[in-house]
């Protein structure tokens, strides 16, 4: 059995309710509610793989729109103690998935500005959510694979908050399709 996340309902506006052999968690948006609801799912039942899917924000001008394998994730809105951006006190610096595809940044708080996306095109993503790397994290802290799926929503820039009202409809669609297509429901 896999599970099937979701931060947001409107990521799964595509999604069947039921899909044979997924069970459906929607865990809420940013890092925390994401760590909570998946550990909370993970202690519960023993899944084969997890399969994410939800919205990003191109933070490299040449990705361009679709559907994009994560291959490992960072923290953008964390420092050490030294005050080195992306680097926590505690917790690893990159979680590598199993996956070739793009780097995402995560932080718990929506990008929509240019500053904001030099600064975390410095730690080497080009694409940034607020969810992918908590998931990660649990995941591999359970030992269970995973896969994360995401759409591009927006370009992280000036008015992306108003323009993933609309987008996620198209990437929910987007996503539900690359999501028949690999796993074949």
């Amino acid at each position: 059995m896999r599970l099937l996340v979701a931060a947001h309902e409107s990521e799964l506006v595509a999604f069947e309710p039921e899909i044979a052999g997924f069970d459906r968690l929607l865990t809420g948006v940013g890092k925390l509610r994401a760590t909570y609801a998946l550990t909370r799912a993970l202690d519960a039942s023993a899944y084969d793989e997890i399969v994410v899917v939800g919205t990003a924000g191109a933070i490299d001008p040449d990705l361009e729109p679709g559907v994009y394998d994560i291959d490992a994730t960072v923290q953008h809105d964390v420092k050490d103690l030294d005050g080195v951006l992306g680097q926590h006190i505690a917790l690893p610096t990159r979680v590598s998935l199993s996956w070739e595809g793009v780097t995402i940044a995560t932080g718990d708080h929506f990008v929509d500005d240019a500053a904001a996306v030099a600064t975390i095109r410095s730690l080497g993503a080009r694409m940034v959510d607020m969810e992918s790397y908590a998931y990660a994290w649990v995941a591999a802290q359970f030992g269970v694979p995973i896969r994360i799926l995401k759409a591009i929503s927006d370009r992280a820039q000036d008015g992306a908050t108003e323009l993933w009202d609309v987008a996620v409809i198209e990437c929910s669609r987007q996503l539900r399709a690359h999501v028949r297509e690999v796993y074949g429901v």
